[in-house]
């Protein structure tokens, strides 16, 4: 390989992503590196019982959190976006889907607080100050999917971008600031996941607010529907990849160091899912407007170059992460030497299948097949729950379980998508061109 064409490679991987994705890839490295140096700073300023209480409510946070409001971002991204085609403003959708978000975070809320002494016994070492963090994190983190929503509606992933930069530049600059000054204190670092998210959508909410368009509000069954499917889809796959920290803590509430640690390793394995966020609101752009106009060639094209690119990211990440992980998580984590290369390479493996699930899964969505999305998750963490309850090593068997699970619900999205596609009839040529020529100015933008 010659040296233009090796430094030619990375411009051709972005060219094969879909369009909007180079907006969004700086906001997505710093939120994502943030988590790291997060955790990291909390590692290094907590006792080893705090450090376990922020880790669970972190991962509680990434599950639950992003199971409820990630599909509330998905939704408004498409209620927006055909507005916006028609020359609609976006401010109609966004109060309809706020008002249905702020509803859902009540129930929510409601239940955390009714049930705070046991959550806090059972997750947090009987910390109630963590509890408090846990639902101002579900108030920062439904705000910022709202916002993020209708500017991924609008086609700003500029501004989308800028709001992911700063979240995370946030969550770097408080962490650092807690030890400064003193603040040995789990509570304080569980305050940052609420301010950050909150502040950082200002910036988003302002180009939101300043599109005062004219256009009618959407019905109310327009808004809901596929929502409970979605949600109930992003929540399996929440918990699938966020559960191995979690069922450790349950079924060992003693080993706080594994649990720490674990989170720490789950955290390095994941490092291709970070990178795959830059990519996931752009796939379902891409993938669904070819779907709507019967482009099957143009639909595999997307959809297999993203699927080689995920597992290109993960075999470039997963080998140093397997070879050197053990090691890398006791220098920047202050983690104990309880997880070998092995536990790396069962953690690696999942989330190459997670993410290919991830993949798969957009694509049926597109497709309009959210029930078959559903199934896929149900059925993979069914498998995950039952490895993980065979006797033997507890870190083993949440490892092997993540794997498992992650695997059986990417075969069967895969299979899924081969009987939707023969389901639906190609449409010519001629056709397509016909679609796109009676579609309105504006619904052909990119970013």
């Amino acid at each position: 390989m010659t040296k233009s064409s090796a430094l030619g490679l990375p411009a051709k991987l972005l060219g094969a992503l879909p369009p909007g994705v180079r907006l969004v890839v700086g906001g997505t490295v710093v939120l994502g590196a943030s988590s790291y140096i997060f955790l990291a700073l909390a590692g290094h300023s907590l006792d080893t019982d705090q450090v376990a209480g922020v880790s669970v409510l972190w991962t509680v946070v990434m599950s639950v959190g992003y199971g409820l409001f990630s599909p509330v971002e998905l939704e408004l991204t498409r209620l927006v976006a055909a507005r916006d085609a028609a020359g609609h403003g976006p401010l109609p959708a966004v109060r309809k889907v706020l008002l249905l978000t702020l509803g859902v975070l009540a129930v929510v809320l409601l239940a955390i607080l009714s049930a705070s002494g046991p959550i806090a016994d059972r997750l947090f070492g009987g910390d109630r100050g963590l509890v408090l963090g846990l639902g101002g994190a579900l108030v920062g983190l439904a705000i910022s999917s709202v916002v993020r929503g209708a500017l991924a509606g609008l086609g700003n992933f500029r501004a989308y971008g800028a709001q992911l930069a700063v979240d995370g530049g946030l969550r770097i600059l408080f962490g650092a600031m807690v030890p400064i000054f003193g603040l040995h204190s789990a509570l304080a670092f569980s305050l940052i996941l609420v301010v950050a998210p909150l502040a950082a959508s200002v910036i988003g909410l302002r180009s939101v607010l300043g599109d005062r368009r004219a256009g009618p509000a959407p019905a109310w069954r327009e808004v809901t529907r596929g929502l409970v499917l979605l949600t109930g889809s992003t929540l399996l796959a929440q918990l699938m990849v966020n559960a191995a920290v979690v069922n450790v803590k349950l079924l060992s509430p003693s080993s706080t160091a594994l649990v720490a640690a674990l989170l720490n390793a789950v955290v390095l394995a994941r490092v291709p899912l970070f990178a795959y966020a830059a990519i996931q609101a752009s796939l379902v752009s891409a993938l669904s407007g070819a779907a709507a106009v019967g482009d099957h060639r143009e639909f595999r094209k997307v959809l297999s170059r993203t699927a080689a690119i995920v597992m290109l990211m993960c075999a470039v990440a997963g080998l140093p992460t397997v070879l050197l992980g053990p090691w890398l998580i006791q220098v920047l984590f202050k983690a104990q030497a309880v997880l070998g290369s092995l536990d790396f390479l069962w953690l690696v493996l999942g989330t190459l299948c997670y993410m290919l699930a991830t993949v798969f899964g957009q694509a049926l969505l597109s497709l309009g097949r959210h029930q078959r999305q559903l199934f896929s998750w149900l059925l993979g963490t069914v498998l995950m729950v039952v490895v993980t309850l065979v006797p033997g090593d507890i870190a083993t068997r949440v490892e092997v379980g993540y794997l498992v699970g992650a695997a059986a619900s990417a075969a069967a999205m895969l299979w899924s998508l081969f009987r939707s596609l023969s389901e639906q009839p190609a449409v010519s040529g001629e056709e397509q061109s016909a679609a796109v020529d009676q579609r309105p100015a504006g619904a052909l933008r990119s970013s």
